[in-house]
């Protein structure tokens, strides 16, 4: 069955912007877009004036077994795998309701995010497409260590290494520094060394994997990037050193504004641990210039929000792309780095992440167009996934 959405504003995820045109899906695929799709017939038709379509978004570094609550680990230590696993699923749904139709977990306990994974594509539960790593690598006692697996010196965390591309997971999740919420390490401080980084990355890259670094500190992050790593997360505290760096070996970040965002916005309602809120207030201003200048300087950036750290909600997507269009990236650029780019990052971009002829037909209708009313990515009508309408408002 075919079904022609016309007369809508579409945004294609790869920069171009068609005005009064029109897109075509059947079964679970893009048939048609832009002027084939306007001249092309189909079984069902469906008058969107005024509606904007846009790929469905990736979110890029989110942890569905934690809900924001402003103390997470907490929660990790007292949860049951069974009501970890049930967080997931419960998670994943707000995330799919915002738009969100792919999400990269990047740190869940237990590798419970790779058999929900399995369950989203079984068809057991509906949700976005999940791709994981599993348990994050850490050293002993390195940032995330309650919800990570602990491994020290090259040959130990090529062990582990294998034996999470064992359980299945899609990208590997190394610790290159110390982070805000892990008690006792500091933000800035190396923790994995480049060699130990180096020898996960081997790994992956043998298994056709793809990897992930936390890494806030300066020298953590050239370490990550020299690993070949393929994504930095965060990436606080950034020189120009640094940013030439992660252009010249094509790193990608994936700044996770709002988490820095949201403890700070709450660091006076006394529930966020003390450690959290000093480490977040001191990394706050240094973010948002460190991701001025990358943008400025041209690195490619992927939208993801690490969606589960205190008061930082699943559901809310937009928040990360209205913090990343006031550090100087357009509709245009966000919109890409939400969905195009995203998608290039973990080697589906032939598959989706764009609105293009044969491309799984995941996608968004907005209310409004968001190169008139930016607010417009908040205005989320109705949200299709593999050609099905999976949330409408």
């Amino acid at each position: 069955m075919s079904l022609k959405i016309e007369n809508v504003t579409i945004y294609t995820g790869r920069g171009d912007k068609l005005v009064e045109s029109a897109i075509v899906i059947e079964d679970n695929k893009i048939i048609a877009v832009g002027e084939e799709a306007v001249e092309r017939n189909a079984e069902n038709t469906m008058d969107g004036h005024g509606k904007t379509i846009l790929p469905g978004f990736f979110d890029m570094h989110i942890h569905l077994g934690m809900d924001g609550i402003a103390d997470p680990f907490a929660q990790i230590a007292t949860d049951s795998q069974a009501t970890s696993a049930y967080r997931h699923q419960a998670n994943g749904k707000k995330q799919l309701e915002s738009g969100v139709t792919s999400v990269r977990n990047l740190g869940s306990k237990w590798h419970i995010d790779l058999a929900y994974r399995d369950a989203v594509a079984a068809g057991l539960v509906t949700g976005p497409t999940v791709y994981g790593s599993g348990q994050p690598i850490v050293m002993t006692g390195g940032h995330g260590y309650p919800l990570a697996s602990e491994a020290d010196g090259e040959d130990e965390i090529r062990k582990v290494a294998r034996q999470t591309l064992k359980q299945g997971a899609d990208v590997l999740k190394l610790m290159a520094t110390g982070g805000v919420m892990t008690p006792g390490v500091d933000p800035g401080s190396p923790q994995l060394s480049e060699n130990e980084m180096k020898t996960a990355v081997e790994e992956a890259l043998h298994a056709g994997k793809t990897t992930a670094s936390h890494a806030q500190g300066t020298i953590g992050i050239q370490n990550a990037v020299r690993a070949g790593i393929t994504t930095i997360e965060h990436g606080i505290f950034l020189d120009d050193e640094t940013i030439e760096l992660m252009i010249k070996h094509g790193t990608v970040m994936v700044p996770t504004l709002a988490a820095p965002y949201y403890i700070v916005k709450n660091a006076d309602s006394g529930a966020i641990p003390p450690h959290a809120v000093k480490k977040a207030t001191h990394c706050y201003e240094a973010h948002k210039e460190s991701f001025r200048k990358a943008v400025e300087a041209g690195v490619k950036i992927a939208a993801g929000t690490d969606a589960g750290t205190p008061f930082n909600l699943h559901g809310d997507f937009a928040k990360e792309l209205e913090l990343m269009h006031e550090g100087g990236m357009t509709v245009r650029a966000i919109i890409s780095a939400a969905t195009y780019d995203a998608a290039s990052v973990l080697n589906v971009q032939n598959e989706t992440g764009s609105l293009e002829k044969g491309k799984i037909a995941d996608f968004i209708i907005l209310s409004e167009d968001p190169e008139v009313s930016f607010a417009a990515f908040r205005a989320v009508d109705t949200v299709y996934k593999r050609g099905e309408i999976v949330y409408v408002n």
